[in-house]
């Protein structure tokens, strides 16, 4: 390893956190125990070294436990942070070469058709790495159950690099107490997201260039499809864009005089088929509360039956 161990200085990487880097880049997925052990420091200043280089995207923690950490693909990560016209960032660049080799040493595909099945904890890590990759786009179907956490820690770091992400949740998606206020969050991030009725699989396609496709839905043996440039990955991108055409937006921002941000909401998922008791529960309402609400926004909108007043409503730009 030619590179000096502080090549990275220009980046905003010390020469403690590159040590770890280095460590992680050369493993599938690591403790901070093991990264200690390897990059000969204290357990704490590794937990730290983590907290810092996963906020600059390079590093990023796989959901559930136990608490295990990933590398990023460096050319993708440290291209955010680079300048060209300084010369200590350009010394960085000069270093992302090696660190991609080290990567990649470890992420080789096993094999050359267009389709590999993942399981078990690959799965985790091949999902973080797919979002890490993307440069332009992710396309998601959600739907539950979820293999590991529900949450997607790694989206906020990908929205603040300024990738478009665009997500079409199944009214299920949202019963969990929290759901809703989680995806909220992330639409304030600049996620775009829809919910439809009949999202008919679980999905996240990247840049049209690889697409991770669940296999099937039972959480104790699951197995997961990753798709590469073919005409699967082609057909994939068009059942996306048709079933976005046809959801019901939840990050719109139109409105009427009358008509709050949370009736917007609730006309969005009486429109999704999202049940009563689950709404009430997203937006803390009791139900017949709730019932007086949709019974009031009904009249407002003419309509007799809450379908009809979904069609409405979007007609009208409220959602």
């Amino acid at each position: 390893m030619a590179s000096e161990m502080n090549a990275l200085a220009g980046a905003g990487v010390d020469a403690g956190d590159e040590r770890v880097l280095r460590a992680l880049l050369t493993r599938p997925q690591a403790t901070v125990d093991d990264l200690a052990t390897a990059s000969g420091q204290h357990i704490d200043q590794v937990a730290a070294a983590l907290a810092r280089l996963s906020r600059r995207g390079l590093v990023a923690r796989l959901a559930g436990p136990p608490a295990l950490y990933t590398a990023a693909d460096p050319r993708t990560a440290l291209d955010a942070l680079i300048h060209p016209a300084e010369q200590a960032l350009r010394r960085a660049r000069d270093a992302v070469a090696e660190l991609t080799a080290l990567f990649h040493t470890r992420t080789e595909r096993p094999t050359a058709g267009p389709v590999e099945v993942v399981t078990g904890h690959e799965i985790s890590r091949a999902f973080v790495r797919m979002q890490q990759s993307a440069v332009r786009e992710v396309c998601a179907f959600d739907r539950p159950p979820y293999v590991h956490a529900a949450g997607n820690p790694v989206e906020p770091a990908v929205l603040a690099r300024g990738v478009r992400w665009r997500a079409v949740y199944h009214p299920d998606a949202l019963e969990p107490p929290g759901a809703l206020a989680d995806v909220r969050r992330l639409v304030d991030l600049g996620e775009h997201a829809q919910v439809l009725a009949d999202v008919p699989f679980k999905m996240h396609l990247v840049d049209d260039r690889v697409a991770m496709v669940a296999l099937d839905l039972d959480t104790a043996t699951a197995r997961t499809a990753l798709v590469y440039p073919s005409a699967l990955l082609e057909a994939l991108a068009i059942v996306f864009e048709s079933c976005w055409q046809r959801a019901t937006p939840l990050d719109a921002a139109a409105g009427e005089e009358g008509v709050s941000d949370e009736d917007r909401q609730l006309l969005a998922l009486l429109a999704a088929g999202v049940k009563d008791d689950a709404i009430g529960r997203q937006l803390g309402l009791s139900v017949r509360t709730m019932r007086r609400r949709v019974r009031r926004l009904l009249d407002l909108l003419g309509a007799q039956i809450r379908f009809q007043a979904g069609m409405e409503a979007a007609r009208r730009g409220w959602i």
